[in-house]
Protein backbone atom coordinates (compact mmCIF):
# COMPACT_ATOMS: atom_id res chain seq x y z
CA UNK A 1 0.00 0.00 0.00
CA UNK A 2 1.32 3.34 -1.25
CA UNK A 3 0.32 6.86 0.44
CA UNK A 4 0.70 10.16 -0.71
CA UNK A 5 0.98 13.56 1.31
CA UNK A 6 -0.30 16.67 -0.96
CA UNK A 7 0.46 20.13 0.27
CA UNK A 8 0.54 23.39 -1.01
CA UNK A 9 2.73 24.91 1.33
CA UNK A 10 5.72 23.52 3.49
CA UNK A 11 6.80 25.90 6.15
CA UNK A 12 10.00 25.59 8.66
CA UNK A 13 9.66 25.27 12.78
CA UNK A 14 9.78 28.80 12.99
CA UNK A 15 6.35 29.14 10.60
CA UNK A 16 8.41 30.49 7.69
CA UNK A 17 7.55 29.08 3.79
CA UNK A 18 10.18 26.95 2.71
CA UNK A 19 8.31 25.55 -0.57
CA UNK A 20 4.85 27.06 -1.64
CA UNK A 21 2.77 26.34 -4.66
CA UNK A 22 0.71 28.43 -6.96
CA UNK A 23 -0.53 27.47 -10.14
CA UNK A 24 2.21 26.10 -12.24
CA UNK A 25 5.06 27.58 -9.98
CA UNK A 26 7.13 26.01 -7.18
CA UNK A 27 9.61 28.44 -5.08
CA UNK A 28 12.06 27.05 -2.65
CA UNK A 29 12.78 29.84 -0.10
CA UNK A 30 15.42 29.70 2.31
CA UNK A 31 19.15 29.90 3.92
CA UNK A 32 20.46 27.04 2.64
CA UNK A 33 18.80 24.48 0.42
CA UNK A 34 20.88 21.28 0.10
CA UNK A 35 20.13 18.57 -2.48
CA UNK A 36 21.97 16.32 -4.74
CA UNK A 37 20.01 17.87 -7.52
CA UNK A 38 17.73 20.84 -7.59
CA UNK A 39 15.14 21.24 -9.94
CA UNK A 40 12.54 23.61 -9.90
CA UNK A 41 10.56 26.60 -12.27
CA UNK A 42 11.83 29.10 -9.34
CA UNK A 43 14.48 29.20 -6.68
CA UNK A 44 14.72 31.97 -4.48
CA UNK A 45 16.98 31.74 -2.06
CA UNK A 46 18.49 34.51 0.20
CA UNK A 47 21.71 33.25 0.89
CA UNK A 48 22.50 29.71 -0.54
CA UNK A 49 21.24 26.85 -2.84
CA UNK A 50 23.63 24.17 -2.08
CA UNK A 51 23.83 21.39 -4.97
CA UNK A 52 25.86 19.15 -7.15
CA UNK A 53 23.65 19.81 -10.10
CA UNK A 54 20.97 22.71 -10.92
CA UNK A 55 18.22 21.95 -13.50
CA UNK A 56 16.23 23.25 -15.84
CA UNK A 57 12.58 21.86 -15.55
CA UNK A 58 13.14 19.78 -19.08
CA UNK A 59 16.03 17.91 -17.05
CA UNK A 60 18.91 19.44 -18.66
CA UNK A 61 21.91 20.56 -16.51
CA UNK A 62 22.27 24.30 -15.96
CA UNK A 63 25.08 24.69 -13.60
CA UNK A 64 26.55 21.43 -12.83
CA UNK A 65 30.14 20.51 -10.58
CA UNK A 66 32.61 17.47 -10.67
CA UNK A 67 35.38 18.29 -7.74
CA UNK A 68 36.59 21.83 -8.63
CA UNK A 69 35.63 21.75 -12.35
CA UNK A 70 31.68 24.10 -12.08
CA UNK A 71 30.11 23.38 -16.10
CA UNK A 72 27.96 26.00 -17.18
CA UNK A 73 25.36 24.23 -19.64
CA UNK A 74 25.36 20.89 -21.61
CA UNK A 75 27.29 20.02 -24.31
CA UNK A 76 25.35 21.54 -27.66
CA UNK A 77 23.96 24.09 -25.73
CA UNK A 78 24.87 28.32 -26.29
CA UNK A 79 25.26 30.35 -23.17
CA UNK A 80 24.59 34.22 -23.53
CA UNK A 81 24.84 36.95 -21.42
CA UNK A 82 21.64 38.76 -20.75
CA UNK A 83 21.42 42.42 -23.23
CA UNK A 84 23.22 45.16 -21.42
CA UNK A 85 24.77 42.40 -18.38
CA UNK A 86 28.91 42.54 -18.55
CA UNK A 87 31.61 39.97 -17.86
CA UNK A 88 34.65 39.75 -15.60
CA UNK A 89 37.31 37.18 -14.79
CA UNK A 90 37.13 35.90 -18.16
CA UNK A 91 38.97 37.67 -20.66
CA UNK A 92 40.13 37.77 -24.15
CA UNK A 93 43.02 35.48 -25.57
CA UNK A 94 43.89 37.87 -28.38
CA UNK A 95 41.06 36.67 -30.88
CA UNK A 96 38.38 38.31 -32.41
CA UNK A 97 34.73 36.92 -32.84
CA UNK A 98 34.91 37.07 -36.57
CA UNK A 99 31.55 38.97 -38.65
CA UNK A 100 31.24 36.42 -41.84
CA UNK A 101 27.97 37.26 -41.79
CA UNK A 102 28.43 40.87 -42.68
CA UNK A 103 30.36 41.62 -45.21
CA UNK A 104 31.83 45.52 -44.85
CA UNK A 105 31.51 47.05 -48.37
CA UNK A 106 31.12 51.07 -47.32
CA UNK A 107 32.02 53.10 -44.29
CA UNK A 108 31.42 51.57 -40.72
CA UNK A 109 32.19 52.06 -37.05
CA UNK A 110 33.69 48.64 -35.37
CA UNK A 111 33.17 46.72 -32.40
CA UNK A 112 35.79 45.62 -29.81
CA UNK A 113 35.97 41.88 -30.44
CA UNK A 114 34.74 42.06 -33.65
CA UNK A 115 36.45 41.02 -36.73
CA UNK A 116 35.35 42.08 -40.55
CA UNK A 117 35.91 41.60 -43.95
CA UNK A 118 36.18 44.11 -46.02
CA UNK A 119 35.19 43.68 -49.61
CA UNK A 120 36.64 47.31 -51.49
CA UNK A 121 36.28 45.81 -55.22
CA UNK A 122 33.23 48.56 -55.56
CA UNK A 123 35.88 51.48 -53.95
CA UNK A 124 37.59 52.50 -51.23
CA UNK A 125 35.85 53.24 -47.51
CA UNK A 126 36.85 53.90 -43.64
CA UNK A 127 36.90 51.54 -41.17
CA UNK A 128 36.60 53.67 -37.78
CA UNK A 129 37.82 52.56 -34.90
CA UNK A 130 35.18 52.12 -31.52
CA UNK A 131 36.61 54.48 -28.60
CA UNK A 132 39.61 53.13 -27.03
CA UNK A 133 39.48 50.92 -23.61
CA UNK A 134 42.54 49.56 -22.52
CA UNK A 135 42.64 45.69 -23.90
CA UNK A 136 39.94 46.33 -26.29
CA UNK A 137 40.83 44.27 -29.79
CA UNK A 138 39.83 44.68 -33.63
CA UNK A 139 40.52 42.89 -36.96
CA UNK A 140 39.95 43.48 -40.44
CA UNK A 141 41.14 41.43 -43.52
CA UNK A 142 40.83 42.20 -47.12
CA UNK A 143 37.51 40.17 -48.42
CA UNK A 144 38.52 40.44 -52.09
CA UNK A 145 41.75 41.00 -52.56
CA UNK A 146 41.85 44.52 -53.42
CA UNK A 147 43.43 46.82 -51.15
CA UNK A 148 46.08 47.20 -53.84
CA UNK A 149 43.64 48.98 -55.69
CA UNK A 150 41.04 50.40 -53.00
CA UNK A 151 42.60 51.02 -49.71
CA UNK A 152 40.90 50.93 -46.86
CA UNK A 153 41.27 53.51 -44.39
CA UNK A 154 41.42 52.74 -40.78
CA UNK A 155 40.39 55.93 -38.55
CA UNK A 156 41.14 56.41 -34.86
CA UNK A 157 37.85 57.60 -32.37
CA UNK A 158 38.11 61.36 -32.12
CA UNK A 159 42.07 62.51 -31.10
CA UNK A 160 43.31 59.02 -30.01
CA UNK A 161 46.21 57.13 -31.42
CA UNK A 162 47.29 54.21 -34.22
CA UNK A 163 50.99 53.60 -33.37
CA UNK A 164 51.40 56.81 -31.35
CA UNK A 165 50.63 59.13 -33.72
CA UNK A 166 47.08 60.60 -34.29
CA UNK A 167 46.21 60.28 -37.64
CA UNK A 168 43.93 57.25 -39.90
CA UNK A 169 46.22 54.66 -42.02
CA UNK A 170 45.53 53.73 -44.90
CA UNK A 171 45.88 49.58 -45.65
CA UNK A 172 46.39 49.22 -49.19
CA UNK A 173 48.45 45.53 -49.92
CA UNK A 174 46.70 43.33 -51.71
CA UNK A 175 45.18 40.49 -49.13
CA UNK A 176 46.40 42.45 -46.02
CA UNK A 177 44.70 41.28 -42.49
CA UNK A 178 45.58 43.35 -39.77
CA UNK A 179 44.65 43.02 -35.61
CA UNK A 180 44.56 46.02 -33.31
CA UNK A 181 45.03 45.86 -29.96
CA UNK A 182 44.27 49.50 -28.03
CA UNK A 183 47.03 49.60 -25.07
CA UNK A 184 47.13 52.97 -23.52
CA UNK A 185 46.33 56.78 -24.51
CA UNK A 186 50.38 57.34 -25.58
CA UNK A 187 50.41 54.71 -28.13
CA UNK A 188 46.65 53.95 -28.38
CA UNK A 189 46.07 51.09 -30.99
CA UNK A 190 48.83 48.59 -31.88
CA UNK A 191 49.16 46.66 -34.53
CA UNK A 192 49.86 43.62 -32.98
CA UNK A 193 49.58 41.11 -36.35
CA UNK A 194 50.10 42.20 -39.92
CA UNK A 195 50.27 39.33 -42.71
CA UNK A 196 50.49 40.42 -46.54
CA UNK A 197 50.30 37.22 -47.62
CA UNK A 198 47.36 35.81 -50.17
CA UNK A 199 46.81 32.50 -49.20
CA UNK A 200 44.32 31.45 -51.90
CA UNK A 201 43.40 28.37 -54.24
CA UNK A 202 45.20 28.68 -57.45
CA UNK A 203 42.73 28.73 -59.75
CA UNK A 204 45.15 28.49 -62.74
CA UNK A 205 47.22 25.56 -64.17
CA UNK A 206 50.21 24.28 -62.33
CA UNK A 207 53.21 22.84 -63.58
CA UNK A 208 56.93 21.92 -63.19
CA UNK A 209 60.04 20.68 -65.73
CA UNK A 210 62.49 22.11 -67.67
CA UNK A 211 63.75 25.06 -66.88
CA UNK A 212 61.06 27.59 -65.70
CA UNK A 213 61.28 31.64 -66.64
CA UNK A 214 57.99 34.14 -66.92
CA UNK A 215 57.00 36.54 -68.74
CA UNK A 216 53.49 39.02 -68.27
CA UNK A 217 51.70 36.38 -66.64
CA UNK A 218 52.75 33.24 -68.54
CA UNK A 219 54.96 31.00 -67.61
CA UNK A 220 57.21 29.55 -70.16
CA UNK A 221 59.24 25.57 -69.52
CA UNK A 222 62.16 25.33 -71.86
CA UNK A 223 63.38 22.17 -72.41
CA UNK A 224 67.17 21.29 -74.02
CA UNK A 225 67.34 17.93 -73.48
CA UNK A 226 64.59 14.92 -72.21
CA UNK A 227 61.93 15.51 -69.22
CA UNK A 228 58.71 15.77 -68.45
CA UNK A 229 56.08 18.62 -68.16
CA UNK A 230 54.39 17.54 -65.03
CA UNK A 231 50.82 18.76 -63.96
CA UNK A 232 49.95 19.41 -60.76
CA UNK A 233 46.83 21.48 -61.56
CA UNK A 234 44.34 22.13 -63.98
CA UNK A 235 42.80 25.83 -64.35
CA UNK A 236 39.48 26.26 -63.70
CA UNK A 237 38.97 28.09 -66.91
CA UNK A 238 38.79 25.61 -69.57
CA UNK A 239 40.49 27.62 -72.12
CA UNK A 240 43.93 27.97 -70.48
CA UNK A 241 44.42 24.75 -69.90
CA UNK A 242 45.10 24.59 -74.39
CA UNK A 243 48.91 25.59 -74.22
CA UNK A 244 51.45 27.08 -76.48
CA UNK A 245 54.13 25.03 -77.26
CA UNK A 246 57.07 25.10 -79.99
CA UNK A 247 58.47 21.43 -80.45
CA UNK A 248 61.77 21.40 -83.17
CA UNK A 249 63.32 18.59 -83.58
CA UNK A 250 67.48 17.57 -84.32
CA UNK A 251 68.91 19.09 -87.17
CA UNK A 252 70.73 16.84 -90.59
CA UNK A 253 73.98 16.35 -90.59
CA UNK A 254 76.02 17.82 -93.46
CA UNK A 255 77.43 15.23 -96.63
CA UNK A 256 80.59 14.24 -95.82
CA UNK A 257 81.87 14.89 -99.16
CA UNK A 258 83.21 17.96 -101.74
CA UNK A 259 80.04 17.41 -103.12
CA UNK A 260 77.30 16.76 -100.60
CA UNK A 261 74.64 18.20 -100.05
CA UNK A 262 73.56 20.64 -96.64
CA UNK A 263 71.56 19.24 -94.02
CA UNK A 264 68.13 20.34 -93.36
CA UNK A 265 66.62 21.54 -90.51
CA UNK A 266 65.35 19.96 -87.88
CA UNK A 267 61.06 19.69 -88.36
CA UNK A 268 59.56 23.07 -86.73
CA UNK A 269 55.93 22.96 -85.10
CA UNK A 270 54.25 25.27 -83.16
CA UNK A 271 50.85 26.18 -81.58
CA UNK A 272 50.01 29.65 -80.29
CA UNK A 273 46.97 29.76 -77.80
CA UNK A 274 44.88 32.92 -77.28
CA UNK A 275 45.72 33.33 -73.79
CA UNK A 276 49.61 33.26 -73.95
CA UNK A 277 50.44 36.70 -76.02
CA UNK A 278 53.22 36.74 -77.76
CA UNK A 279 54.75 37.12 -81.66
CA UNK A 280 54.51 33.63 -82.93
CA UNK A 281 55.87 32.29 -86.15
CA UNK A 282 54.24 32.28 -89.71
CA UNK A 283 54.18 28.50 -88.88
CA UNK A 284 51.22 28.60 -85.72
CA UNK A 285 49.13 25.99 -86.24
CA UNK A 286 46.45 26.78 -84.02
CA UNK A 287 43.29 26.10 -84.16
CA UNK A 288 43.56 23.24 -86.30
CA UNK A 289 42.29 20.37 -83.54
CA UNK A 290 45.26 18.04 -84.49
CA UNK A 291 47.73 20.30 -83.39
CA UNK A 292 46.00 21.81 -80.29
CA UNK A 293 47.03 20.42 -77.19
CA UNK A 294 44.78 20.22 -74.06
CA UNK A 295 46.72 19.38 -71.27
CA UNK A 296 45.47 17.39 -67.90
CA UNK A 297 46.51 16.59 -64.32
CA UNK A 298 49.07 14.55 -65.51
CA UNK A 299 53.09 13.98 -66.59
CA UNK A 300 53.57 14.70 -70.35
CA UNK A 301 57.06 13.35 -71.74
CA UNK A 302 59.20 15.46 -73.61
CA UNK A 303 62.03 14.18 -76.08
CA UNK A 304 64.48 16.31 -77.47
CA UNK A 305 65.80 15.49 -80.68
CA UNK A 306 70.05 15.09 -80.84
CA UNK A 307 71.42 16.48 -84.10
CA UNK A 308 72.42 13.81 -86.70
CA UNK A 309 76.14 12.79 -87.19
CA UNK A 310 76.34 11.31 -90.43
CA UNK A 311 72.42 10.96 -90.08
CA UNK A 312 69.37 12.07 -90.40
CA UNK A 313 68.20 14.21 -86.69
CA UNK A 314 66.05 12.76 -83.95
CA UNK A 315 62.72 13.46 -83.53
CA UNK A 316 61.62 15.48 -80.78
CA UNK A 317 58.19 15.20 -79.18
CA UNK A 318 55.63 16.56 -76.50
CA UNK A 319 52.20 14.74 -76.16
CA UNK A 320 50.68 14.03 -79.61
CA UNK A 321 52.78 16.49 -81.71
CA UNK A 322 56.09 14.67 -83.10
CA UNK A 323 58.59 16.58 -84.98
CA UNK A 324 60.68 14.59 -87.53
CA UNK A 325 64.05 15.36 -87.67
CA UNK A 326 66.22 16.91 -90.09
CA UNK A 327 67.73 15.41 -93.39
CA UNK A 328 71.64 14.53 -94.30
CA UNK A 329 72.91 15.25 -97.25
CA UNK A 330 73.93 12.07 -99.11
CA UNK A 331 77.19 10.46 -98.91
CA UNK A 332 79.90 8.50 -101.53
CA UNK A 333 78.09 5.27 -100.62
CA UNK A 334 75.03 6.63 -100.33
CA UNK A 335 74.10 9.69 -103.10
CA UNK A 336 70.85 10.38 -102.39
CA UNK A 337 69.84 13.30 -100.42
CA UNK A 338 68.00 12.12 -97.27
CA UNK A 339 64.22 13.39 -96.50
CA UNK A 340 62.98 14.72 -93.07
CA UNK A 341 61.39 17.76 -91.45
CA UNK A 342 63.45 19.54 -94.03
CA UNK A 343 64.98 17.97 -96.71
CA UNK A 344 68.78 17.85 -97.50
CA UNK A 345 70.69 19.96 -100.80
CA UNK A 346 70.97 17.97 -104.01
CA UNK A 347 74.52 15.95 -103.99
CA UNK A 348 76.54 15.94 -107.40
CA UNK A 349 79.43 13.39 -106.01
CA UNK A 350 79.13 10.34 -108.28
CA UNK A 351 75.78 11.01 -109.96
CA UNK A 352 75.62 10.65 -113.31
CA UNK A 353 73.14 13.64 -113.90
CA UNK A 354 73.77 17.09 -114.29
CA UNK A 355 71.20 18.22 -112.06
CA UNK A 356 70.70 16.65 -108.79
CA UNK A 357 67.41 17.71 -106.53
CA UNK A 358 67.73 18.15 -103.04
CA UNK A 359 65.05 15.85 -100.95
CA UNK A 360 61.70 16.58 -99.93
CA UNK A 361 61.00 18.10 -96.69
CA UNK A 362 57.78 17.87 -94.52
CA UNK A 363 58.80 14.05 -94.16
CA UNK A 364 55.81 12.80 -92.35
CA UNK A 365 54.00 15.43 -93.99
CA UNK A 366 51.73 18.17 -91.20
CA UNK A 367 49.83 21.39 -91.34
CA UNK A 368 51.32 23.82 -91.50
CA UNK A 369 54.46 22.19 -93.03
CA UNK A 370 57.25 21.55 -90.66
CA UNK A 371 59.99 22.44 -93.43
CA UNK A 372 61.13 22.51 -96.67
CA UNK A 373 63.16 20.88 -99.10
CA UNK A 374 66.53 21.18 -100.32
CA UNK A 375 68.46 22.95 -102.58
CA UNK A 376 69.46 21.40 -106.14
CA UNK A 377 72.95 20.60 -106.83
CA UNK A 378 75.24 21.06 -110.36
CA UNK A 379 77.62 19.82 -112.60
CA UNK A 380 78.83 21.89 -114.84
CA UNK A 381 80.47 18.91 -117.07
CA UNK A 382 81.18 15.71 -116.53
CA UNK A 383 83.96 16.48 -114.53
CA UNK A 384 85.18 18.10 -111.24
CA UNK A 385 82.97 21.33 -111.74
CA UNK A 386 80.22 20.89 -109.09
CA UNK A 387 78.39 22.09 -106.07
CA UNK A 388 76.06 20.97 -103.82
CA UNK A 389 72.80 21.99 -102.81
CA UNK A 390 72.05 23.87 -99.29
CA UNK A 391 69.71 21.87 -96.89
CA UNK A 392 66.15 23.35 -96.38
CA UNK A 393 64.89 25.14 -93.26
CA UNK A 394 61.85 26.10 -91.41
CA UNK A 395 61.33 29.01 -92.91
CA UNK A 396 62.38 28.30 -97.01
CA UNK A 397 63.87 26.33 -99.66
CA UNK A 398 67.43 25.34 -99.78
CA UNK A 399 69.75 27.58 -102.22
CA UNK A 400 70.68 26.25 -105.27
CA UNK A 401 74.39 25.45 -106.08
CA UNK A 402 75.86 28.33 -108.63
CA UNK A 403 78.33 28.38 -110.79
CA UNK A 404 81.39 30.73 -109.12
CA UNK A 405 83.63 33.94 -110.84
CA UNK A 406 86.61 31.36 -110.77
CA UNK A 407 88.68 29.88 -113.42
CA UNK A 408 86.51 28.01 -116.38
CA UNK A 409 85.57 24.30 -115.30
CA UNK A 410 86.98 24.33 -111.61
CA UNK A 411 84.45 25.58 -108.95
CA UNK A 412 80.84 26.20 -107.91
CA UNK A 413 79.29 27.86 -105.14
CA UNK A 414 77.18 26.04 -102.72
CA UNK A 415 73.70 26.69 -101.72
CA UNK A 416 73.18 28.48 -99.12
CA UNK A 417 70.78 26.67 -96.30
CA UNK A 418 67.44 27.82 -96.37
CA UNK A 419 66.16 30.59 -93.68
CA UNK A 420 65.34 29.38 -90.11
CA UNK A 421 61.56 31.30 -88.56
CA UNK A 422 61.51 33.41 -85.95
CA UNK A 423 59.15 33.13 -82.80
CA UNK A 424 58.81 35.06 -79.47
CA UNK A 425 57.58 31.98 -77.60
CA UNK A 426 60.74 32.02 -75.11
CA UNK A 427 60.12 36.15 -74.96
CA UNK A 428 62.60 36.77 -76.79
CA UNK A 429 62.51 36.86 -80.69
CA UNK A 430 64.80 33.76 -81.48
CA UNK A 431 65.20 32.52 -84.97
CA UNK A 432 65.61 28.48 -85.51
CA UNK A 433 65.56 26.01 -87.80
CA UNK A 434 67.78 27.40 -90.63
CA UNK A 435 69.07 24.70 -93.18
CA UNK A 436 72.87 24.16 -93.41
CA UNK A 437 75.05 25.25 -96.62
CA UNK A 438 76.08 22.99 -99.54
CA UNK A 439 79.87 22.78 -100.64
CA UNK A 440 81.80 23.56 -103.15
CA UNK A 441 85.03 22.00 -105.30
CA UNK A 442 88.30 23.62 -105.78
CA UNK A 443 88.25 27.32 -105.72
CA UNK A 444 84.87 27.79 -104.96
CA UNK A 445 82.68 28.57 -102.07
CA UNK A 446 80.51 27.07 -99.07
CA UNK A 447 77.39 27.48 -99.02
CA UNK A 448 75.94 29.97 -96.34
CA UNK A 449 74.14 28.68 -93.01
CA UNK A 450 70.55 29.30 -93.19
CA UNK A 451 69.48 32.16 -90.68
CA UNK A 452 68.50 30.09 -87.69
CA UNK A 453 71.60 28.26 -86.61
CA UNK A 454 72.55 26.89 -89.82
CA UNK A 455 75.79 25.56 -90.69
CA UNK A 456 78.14 26.35 -93.29
CA UNK A 457 79.40 24.70 -96.16
CA UNK A 458 82.78 23.84 -96.72
CA UNK A 459 85.10 23.62 -99.88
CA UNK A 460 87.03 20.76 -101.10
CA UNK A 461 90.85 21.16 -102.66
CA UNK A 462 94.17 22.78 -102.16
CA UNK A 463 93.38 25.95 -103.63
CA UNK A 464 90.46 26.16 -100.67
CA UNK A 465 88.59 29.47 -100.47
CA UNK A 466 91.34 31.87 -99.38
CA UNK A 467 91.76 33.11 -102.67
CA UNK A 468 88.32 33.74 -103.16
CA UNK A 469 85.99 34.69 -100.39
CA UNK A 470 84.99 32.53 -97.12
CA UNK A 471 83.69 30.40 -95.57
CA UNK A 472 86.05 27.62 -96.65
CA UNK A 473 85.62 25.07 -93.44
CA UNK A 474 82.27 23.72 -92.96
CA UNK A 475 80.33 24.00 -89.34
CA UNK A 476 77.91 22.10 -87.50
CA UNK A 477 74.05 23.10 -86.98
CA UNK A 478 73.64 25.00 -83.71
CA UNK A 479 73.08 23.55 -80.31
CA UNK A 480 69.12 23.69 -79.47
CA UNK A 481 67.88 25.40 -82.65
CA UNK A 482 67.38 22.40 -84.73
CA UNK A 483 70.25 23.87 -87.39
CA UNK A 484 71.09 21.43 -90.41
CA UNK A 485 74.66 21.24 -90.38
CA UNK A 486 76.94 22.45 -93.60
CA UNK A 487 78.46 19.65 -96.06
CA UNK A 488 81.88 18.78 -95.43
CA UNK A 489 85.24 19.04 -97.65
CA UNK A 490 87.16 16.14 -96.40
CA UNK A 491 85.01 13.22 -95.89
CA UNK A 492 84.14 14.08 -92.11
CA UNK A 493 80.63 14.62 -90.80
CA UNK A 494 79.42 17.80 -89.36
CA UNK A 495 76.66 17.26 -86.65
CA UNK A 496 72.95 18.74 -86.99
CA UNK A 497 72.36 21.12 -84.48
CA UNK A 498 70.06 19.68 -80.97
CA UNK A 499 66.39 20.34 -81.17
CA UNK A 500 64.53 22.00 -78.35
CA UNK A 501 60.83 22.25 -76.53
CA UNK A 502 58.99 24.86 -75.52
CA UNK A 503 55.91 25.00 -73.56
CA UNK A 504 53.87 27.90 -72.47
CA UNK A 505 50.63 29.07 -70.61
CA UNK A 506 48.92 31.53 -68.32
CA UNK A 507 49.65 31.11 -64.70
CA UNK A 508 48.09 34.02 -63.37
Amino acid sequence: MTSKIKVDNIENQCGGAVVTKCGGTTTITGTNVNATTVTATNVVGSTAVKSNAIQASDGGNLVSQSGTTITLGASGDTINLASGATQSGFGRTGTVDWQTGDIKTATFTAANGEGYFANTSGGAFTMNLPAGVVGNIVSVVDYTNTFQTNALTVAPNGSEKIGGIAAPNNLSTEGQSVTFVYVDGTEGWKNIQDSTSNVTGNPNLIATGGTITTCGNCKIHTFTGPGSFVVSSISQTAPHNVVSYMVIAGGGAGGPSHWSGGGGAGGFREVKAPDTPYTASPLDGYPTAPNRVTVTAASFPILVGGGGAGSNGSVSTFSTITSAGGGAGGTPGAPTPQAGGSGAGGNPYNNPNLTVPGAVGNTPPVSPPQGNPGGFGYKWNCGFAAASGGGGGAGGVGGNSLPFPAPPGVGGSGGNGGNGIATSITGTTVTRAGGGGGTSYQQGRGGIGGPGGGGNGGIYGPNGGAAVGPPDTPTPGAANTGGGAGSDNDFNNTAGGSGIVVIRYKFQ
